[in-house]
């Protein structure tokens, strides 16, 4: 999991605010991003249970995340073969100016080669295994003449000498037999696969994958391709969520909007916890006199906190009749950061899938400010040249700004203000 970026390039602004743990901010107390997350791994990690485990076909497990540590069967490769097109040789046997030597039978990818004879070279193919007596290959670029001999009219070949070992790929040199060959949660993309099929192995044990409820609240908002009557808005939330937790190797059970009646939202709840492994809400999670998911779980198995974080500080957690609940704020951005900051990095942690955010070290391409007691996450465009500029402002709603960027840019606690060409911790959408 990435980690959450520490400060840099500025020293902490003089606030009296230290730069971890729990702190005041405004009239109630704040959690820090650490504490949140390490929160979230321990609300989820009993879904990491015995039993929640499959076994399945490789070309099943794309995207998974791997449950039990593989060991190599056999080692990789699995016999000394030859690195390139060229002459099997004992380097042992050439003299330092090179020699003559006679060509022994061709040696193709998938034969059994006969044993070299001292005096002689074997015309081998890429991939072909090396003949016993021969332990280094001369390409063919190299010999005179510069091609294979002609079996009916060329017996000898000009090589020069070489050392032991070259363009011999030894046995085990990429991988030997006992020895991991991918950990415990490793997240399972083609190149994971494609080490398992090299080992032989045509199954493999994954975490089942979770279930998800996830309940857009609120009065004001309506699903689109509906009229949309005045003070109301669009659900951009449901879709954000969905289409985000789809991409991150979730089933997602998506409801009706669920109104600010506690009633209906305690029935819905209840409606569909038993079929579902995690609840996820938008909305609703705040200070405010109509938050209808802080009035339904509050006292009921769930908290709701303050983190030290912008966008996203007002954070729920907990359990629904038993079932893990994480509750966002209802703002677009603050849900999806919230989504990237706390719950995909923590699947990727427990689970293996979805893979790792790919974190990179990138210059501003202009200045910024932060409230330095708070952990700033801004959006941003990575350019080619390894600058990042940020899109938009630190508002919450602004969507075409995040629609318009391709990475998240961290700003720690215990920084104010960043000049253009500091470095930050960027994480890449």
């Amino acid at each position: 999991m990435p980690s959450v970026p520490h400060p840099h390039g500025h020293a902490p602004a003089h606030d009296g605010v230290p730069s971890g743990g729990s702190h005041r901010t405004g009239n109630h107390s704040a959690r820090s991003v650490e504490e949140h997350r390490t929160a979230v791994v321990e609300l989820l990690a009993p879904l990491r249970a015995a039993g929640r485990t499959e076994r399945v076909a490789l070309r099943d497990a794309l995207g998974r995340g791997l449950a039990d540590e593989v060991t190599a069967p056999v080692s990789l490769p699995p016999f000394a073969n030859s690195q390139m097109d060229g002459f099997a040789v004992n380097s042992a046997a050439m003299p330092d100016g090179g020699a003559e030597l006679r060509v022994a039978a061709p040696v193709p990818a998938g034969a059994m080669p006969a044993p070299l004879e001292p005096g002689w070279a074997a015309p081998i193919m890429t991939g072909a295994m090396i003949p016993a007596g021969a332990d280094a290959v001369v390409p063919v670029e190299k010999a005179v003449p510069d091609r294979f001999p002609d079996p009916e009219t060329d017996s000898t070949v000009w090589l020069p000498s070489t050392a032991s070992g070259t363009f011999v790929r030894s046995v085990g040199s990429d991988l030997a037999a006992g020895e991991q060959a991918l950990a415990t949660g490793t997240f399972l993309g083609p190149a994971q696969l494609g080490l398992l099929a090299g080992l032989g192995i045509d199954e493999v044990t994954v975490h089942k994958g979770l279930t998800v409820l996830l309940v857009t609240t609120g009065d004001e908002v309506v699903e689109p391709g509906q009229p949309l009557p005045a003070g109301k808005i669009y659900n951009s939330n449901g879709t954000l969520l969905e289409s985000a937790m789809r991409q991150a190797g979730l089933t997602v059970v998506r409801t009706r909007i669920a109104t600010d009646s506690p009633g209906e939202l305690q029935a819905l709840l209840a409606s569909q916890a038993s079929s579902v492994d995690l609840i996820v809400t938008t909305g609703g999670v705040s200070m405010g006199a109509y938050e209808v998911v802080r009035q339904v779980l509050e006292g009921q198995g769930a908290d709701f906190v303050h983190v030290a974080m912008q966008p996203g500080g007002p954070q729920g957690i907990g359990t629904f009749e038993g079932v893990p609940f994480l509750g966002f704020p209802g703002n677009p951005v603050s849900c999806l950061v919230s989504f990237e900051m706390f719950l995909r990095p923590v699947l990727s942690e427990l689970f293996g899938t979805p893979a790792h955010r790919t974190s990179v070290r990138a210059r501003l391409a202009h200045g910024l400010t932060s409230p330095a007691h708070k952990h700033q996450v801004r959006r941003g465009s990575l350019h080619n040249d390894g600058t990042v500029r940020l899109e938009g402002g630190e508002s919450s709603h602004l969507m075409h700004a995040l629609a318009g960027s391709n990475a998240l840019v961290h700003v720690p606690v215990g920084l104010s203000a960043l000049v253009e060409g500091d470095e930050v911790e960027v994480w890449m959408l």
